[in-house]
């Protein structure tokens, strides 16, 4: 809504953006640790997609409310700050006691409480981008923002490793089977999570309202029924391009989320050859997993910003099919693989993915949304990621609370169990989104900014 945003030095991009360097430190947490404690903790493989349900369903319900709200929101502490605040400490908190977990339920209840802070978290993150840019620098900016990603994962997944090869024992864990190098690298993101976003608010703070920005934003309806209204709105007038969008993401994270849930148990049981979760077997490809992801994400950090200038020539849509289909044939793979150093060549192409799902889709969207909605949009963006990891929670999963059943639990009728066989079918989610990418074209000319 500002009319003039200064042009800012690539360090200070690389300041504002550095909570996201936090938020994405814990979102690695979870995709590499999540399903083995719960497996450590007693569930069966096919309990996942459903115990993992936390983060689709706060996704849901949380970041298009929080989009709306942050749009409507200003004060003495800014439009997004509020909400930076108090979704860091919510996930600070969730990630401190999320290894100290002594049941099931214990652990999914904190996994709510996690997930909750982080949703409410990385919206207006999203948001501020477009609010703090000037146009000819978004790219720039989400794209920075998909480096931390890759960097912040990184250093997630290494952590573990680098804990064992410093003289942890990997089969040292506490009386329900959590290793201590899980207490460790959730205790470090604890940290992280609260401090780097701490930083980003203080460093490179939110851009002064104009009076006639304030008066728009008094002259909305206030209350849960305006922003309900407004979120509404937004669907019925949403851009054609953004609605393109919504078919590639079905695919794309249908696919990225059946991938962290059940890439582990595929090394498992390719290189380990064990499906038992308390084995050494099982630890090593736990910390292997966590090797490859390594590389995936030091592969995504480098290429998001290798992304920038090829963007800018040929589009975005354009390089995101292109990376999709190196992601998705890395996906399939992976079940061949049997030994741990040949887990770098299918992790490059799923690097190539990871990079461009976090910077180029955004970047379509903010191209032909209005700024003044930039939050409420961004919200319903993140539905679009969300309801595909609800939909494969549903299919996939299944758990039997006493004479209840919840779930298709295709996993097991479908894929046999095999975890394997999951990895091709990711493949070819990703496959399918390279595909509707290339449906994807901007029509028009961009909204005035």
């Amino acid at each position: 809504m500002t009319a003039h945003r200064p042009r800012l030095a690539l360090g200070r991009i690389l300041e504002m953006n550095l909570g996201f360097l936090g938020l994405q430190f814990s979102f690695g947490l979870q995709q590499g640790n999540m399903a083995p404690i719960y497996s450590y903790l007693g569930a069966d493989e096919s309990q996942l997609p459903l115990l993992q349900l936390a983060g689709p369903m706060t996704g849901l319900l949380i970041q298009p409310l929080i989009g709306a709200m942050s749009d409507r929101t200003f004060g003495r502490w800014g439009r997004r700050t509020p909400y930076f605040v108090t979704g860091a400490v919510m996930t600070s908190v969730g990630l401190a006691l999320m290894p100290l977990s002594s049941s099931i339920l214990m652990a999914v209840s904190l996994l709510w409480l996690l997930d909750a802070g982080n949703n409410i978290t990385m919206e207006p993150y999203r948001a501020y981008v477009v609010d703090r840019l000037d146009p000819p620098q978004q790219a720039l900016g989400f794209l920075t923002q998909s480096a931390f990603t890759g960097l912040a994962q990184m250093v997630a997944f290494l952590t573990p490793s680098i804990l064992v090869g410093l003289g942890m024992d990997r089969d040292w864990v506490d009386a329900h089977h959590i290793p201590y190098t899980v207490r460790v690298v959730f205790a470090l993101g604890a940290v992280l999570s609260f401090s780097t976003v701490l930083w980003s608010i203080l460093r490179v703070p939110e851009l002064p309202l104009s009076e006639n920005d304030k008066a728009a934003i008094r002259a909305r309806r206030n209350g849960g029924m305006a922003v309900l209204a407004e979120i509404g709105n937004a669907l019925l007038a949403m851009p054609q391009t953004m609605r393109r969008l919504a078919v590639m993401s079905l695919f794309q994270w249908f696919g990225m989320w059946g991938y962290w849930t059940y890439a582990v148990y595929s090394l498992a049981r390719t290189i380990g050859h064990t499906a038992d979760p308390h084995s050494t077997a099982f630890h090593s490809a736990v910390l292997t997993f966590g090797e490859m992801a390594t590389f995936y994400n030091l592969v995504a950090c480098v290429g998001a910003f290798a992304m920038v200038p090829v963007t800018r020539r040929i589009g975005a849509a354009s390089v995101h099919a292109f990376a999709l289909l190196c992601g998705g044939v890395g996906m399939m793979t992976l079940p061949f693989v049997t030994a741990p150093v040949g887990v770098f060549a299918p992790a490059f192409g799923i690097g190539l993915a990871w990079g461009s799902i976090m910077g180029n889709p955004p970047t379509l969207l903010g191209q032909v949304v209005p700024a003044s909605r930039i939050g409420v949009y961004m919200g319903l963006y993140n539905v679009m990621i969300v309801v595909p990891m609800l939909l494969f929670s549903i299919v996939m999963g299944r758990l039997d609370i006493g004479s209840l059943s919840l779930g298709f639990g295709l996993y097991r009728e479908l894929l046999g169990g095999d975890p394997r066989m999951m990895m091709r079918l990711c493949g070819a989610c990703l496959i399918a989104a390279a595909m509707a990418t290339l449906w994807v074209r901007r029509n028009g000319a961009p909204v005035q900014r």
